[in-house]
């Protein structure tokens, strides 16, 4: 039986088991094993020759965006809207078979967006060459689920079932769970709160599915079996999304009002051209880029090209803008100037875990280097004499 068939068959009997206390546990188990069976379907098979053909191109600019939709939804066309990369797009399915790349040029910044194929059901099993796609969907900072507002909310659902499918995880944030495998001493559970879905127990049953019989487990929320099983698997990818409804102008307003109001959404209409700003507006909010600003000693700040910071990649502090102009630069810091939001006055004096908000200026000052004779003020040497009292030259005696 391959690994598909073993799946289909735990959900089967996950399906028809009832779900109370007495059977908490055995779900805990089951969610397990499927658990542990998408991660090997998720590895290429031993003995390989190669990776095969993939969609992935190189990373360029401060973020990077990918596409995800059914096919026929106007992923190609928005991308042509926003960055003016010519891709072909038609009336007929699949018309994308590979991963096109654009450059969206917003706010001083520079935003990689990722036209990718559309993928079906099933993709996270491999069809329509899926797992391609939502491979380049990892390595992105932001998904757009494009949808066509005119079909049913079941496309949405699915899309997200076969994300989750393969670990990605949209608009959620890590558990608060410690996990750390031991050589000796057992399992140890603690918690800091009283938990409500996970018990002692349960706990237990779930780490010997993974054979794990010595590690250290704290829970620092009432998180579920869900939660817990992804920390174990630790292979999981938290990525924030933007639900795209393409084709609004083909619709009702009461149908537009009622999507618009939903979480992470937003309506648009590539063939009339509405509201492509304001999808720019929100994904640089939702991928929360900060621009800071150098500025010379004694002269004006340079606002015509800004270090942007992002918390996903590498963080927002004073210590991550110097890390990002050079490497060696930390080490001769005095103190940084800034100006801005999150300064109190200006300028403020900060230190290099200060966090830096959206167009703040920062000054660095540098330590003086040390003069080579030593010695500062009345106690400065600027003799070219000899060292020793004898070397010295006698001078000659007066004359009488």
């Amino acid at each position: 039986m391959g690994i598909i068939e073993r799946i289909k068959e735990i959900e089967f009997e996950m399906a028809r088991t009832q779900k109370n206390k007495a059977t908490e546990y055995h779900l805990g188990q089951l969610k397990a094993r499927i658990a542990k069976l998408r991660t090997q379907l998720l590895e290429p098979p031993k003995g390989a020759g190669g990776g095969g053909d993939g969609f992935e191109v190189t990373k360029f600019g401060h973020g990077r965006v990918a596409l995800i939709g059914f096919p026929s939804v106007g992923k190609s066309t928005l991308l042509t809207m926003l960055t003016g990369t010519q891709s072909e797009a038609a009336a007929y399915e699949f018309t994308t078979l590979t991963c096109i790349p654009g450059i969206i040029h917003y706010n001083d910044a520079k935003i990689q967006l990722l036209d990718l194929p559309g993928i079906i059901e099933g993709a996270s099993e491999g069809k329509g060459r899926g797992r391609q796609v939502i491979a380049v969907a990892k390595s992105s900072d932001l998904v757009l689920m494009v949808l066509d507002a005119s079909k049913s909310e079941g496309h949405r659902n699915i899309l997200t079932k076969e994300l989750e499918a393969v670990g990605l995880r949209l608009n959620k944030r890590p558990p608060q769970i410690y996990f750390k495998r031991k050589k000796t001493g057992g399992i140890s559970f603690n918690s800091t709160l009283q938990l409500t879905h996970v018990d002692e127990k349960l706990c237990y049953q779930i780490l010997h599915e993974y054979k794990i019989h010595n590690a250290e487990v704290l829970f620092r929320e009432d998180a579920t079996v869900d939660d817990l099983i992804d920390v174990i698997e630790g292979n999981r990818k938290y990525i924030k999304c933007v639900y795209v409804y393409n084709k609004i102008d083909v619709v009702g307003i009461d149908d537009v009002d009622h999507l618009a109001r939903q979480p992470h959404s937003i309506g648009i209409s590539c063939n009339l051209q509405l509201n492509l700003d304001r999808l720019l507006a929100k994904m640089w909010d939702e991928m929360g880029l900060v621009r800071v600003y150098t500025k010379p000693q004694g002269q004006q700040p340079d606002f015509s090209e800004p270090v942007v910071l992002s918390s996903d990649r590498g963080g927002c502090t004073v210590e991550d803008f110097c890390n990002h102009l050079h490497r060696s630069l930390l080490k001769d810091i005095k103190y940084v100037l800034v100006w801005g939001a999150s300064s109190k006055h200006y300028p403020q004096r900060c230190g290099t875990q200060h966090l830096l908000h959206d167009e703040d200026v920062v000054q660095i000052v540098k330590k003086k280097e040390k003069e080579e004779d030593g010695g500062r003020g009345r106690f400065k040497s600027h003799t070219t004499g000899p060292a020793r009292i004898a070397d010295r030259e006698k001078k000659a005696p007066l004359k009488t």
